[in-house]
């Protein structure tokens, strides 16, 4: 049994077994699948988990609860690794009422029939529970249509809410299982940082503007924890997060330089190299680099979203782009990002299309700042190619130090 306050415990899961979350997003530390239980005069779960885990799941619950029933299942997001225990829930907890909007119940019927003991709920309406009252945000496109939060109060004789917890769905996780501890005070954080970062890019990264609207909400609200279905309860850590989501979705980004290619035969890499080398003497530091056919491109979309700078490079291929570049550009397009700039490079043995594809996809996709002067390299480097390519990482180090775009 894991407990957060007198009141509320965690009833999650984790998952240590799959390769890819959704089915695209590498796990290389696991992730887990948050839940929890609020005990009061009545009794609420938050969320379910992935249904593969519903025995051990179950369980967590039964630790806590005995034999008292569950009043309320409040569904945040319908998601099936939070939502594919409800009718399994159901069957344990027959009186069960499960609290939704109607986006919510819209899906729920989709998913899996349910129309019945449901308690639709809107944008500031509550639930009291007893000595605690859930007040519900909705947060539509953080990052499905239909998701909110559950900001729970308990209230002293003043009428003064002395703890707020939000359990906030998706929002504010990431990657990583729990290994023993749950409570960021309790464990060391230091892997989930740049996982979170990585959650955020992959999979929220084009909702910004619903992020902003979703901070504004909780705008002011001091909160003693966030819960959320992925990664550690924050607590000491909250202002760090909220600061994070909310510079991610202004796509706020810091001095630094991804250099991403595809390469056959290494001449475009060797390319690269130059590149960076000439954009590290000209005084970036953080310069990290890819081959978009060996990294996961998960990595490289979290890296741009950190870095305000991007380089890509490849030769062509079928008289086109290089197929991982080309995908790892279509992924980048679809995630709206701002405030960029973008320098590239092709090379080519007998037919030069891949810097002219690349020119395509910012033109009519990305729409990043352009800056130097592309390098189109004919079968290998050559001296006048070189100094291209030096020019090129030059001039993307001046541009980055001047800070705004």
């Amino acid at each position: 049994m894991q407990q957060i306050t007198d009141k509320v415990f965690y009833a999650g899961v984790n998952d240590r077994n799959k390769n890819l979350f959704e089915g695209l997003w590498p796990l290389p530390n696991g992730v887990s699948y948050n839940s929890y239980l609020i005990v009061d005069d009545k009794v609420c779960l938050v969320d379910t988990v992935e249904v593969d885990f519903f025995m051990a799941y179950i369980k967590n619950i039964q630790e806590v609860l005995g034999d008292r029933r569950i009043d309320y299942l409040v569904v945040n997001h319908m998601e099936p690794d939070h939502s594919g225990a409800i009718e399994l829930i159901r069957k344990y907890y027959p009186e069960i009422q499960i609290v939704g909007n109607k986006k919510t119940f819209d899906m729920m019927r989709g998913f899996y029939g349910i129309e019945e003991n449901r308690v639709e709920v809107k944008n500031g309406d509550t639930i009291s529970l007893g000595e605690h009252t859930m007040r519900f945000v909705m947060t539509p496109m953080v990052h499905w249509p239909e998701t909110m939060m559950t900001l729970l109060e308990n209230t002293a004789e003043n009428g003064q809410p002395t703890e707020r917890i939000l359990f906030s769905g998706d929002a504010f996780g990431c990657f990583g299982a729990l290994n023993g501890g749950l409570v960021d005070s309790q464990i060391n954080c230091s892997e989930f940082w740049l996982e979170m970062v990585r959650y955020y890019s992959n999979i929220v990264g084009k909702y910004g503007t619903p992020v902003q609207n979703a901070l504004k909400k909780l705008a002011g609200v001091h909160l003693d924890y966030i819960c959320s279905t992925h990664g550690p309860v924050w607590h000491e850590n909250i202002a760090r997060v909220t600061d994070m989501y909310d510079r991610m979705s202004r796509y706020e980004t810091e001095e630094g330089l991804v250099i991403c290619y595809g390469t056959m035969y290494g001449n475009t890499e060797r390319a690269a190299e130059v590149i960076a080398r000439a954009a590290s003497e000209a005084g970036i530091k953080n310069i990290v680099m890819y081959n978009v056919s060996k990294t996961h491109h998960s990595y490289i979309i979290r890296d741009v979203f950190r870095y305000r700078g991007l380089i890509v490079g490849a030769p062509t291929y079928n008289t086109g782009l290089y197929h991982e570049m080309d995908v790892l550009l279509d992924e980048l397009s679809n995630r709206d990002i701002k405030n960029h700039c973008l320098g590239w490079f092709g090379s080519y043995a007998w037919a030069s299309k891949a810097v002219a594809r690349i020119e395509e996809w910012n033109t009519n996709h990305l729409h990043f700042e352009p800056t130097g002067t592309p390098v189109e390299i004919k079968q290998s480097l050559d001296a006048d190619t070189t100094a291209q390519c030096v020019a090129l990482g030059k001039a993307m180090a001046e541009r980055l130090k001047k800070q705004t775009l």
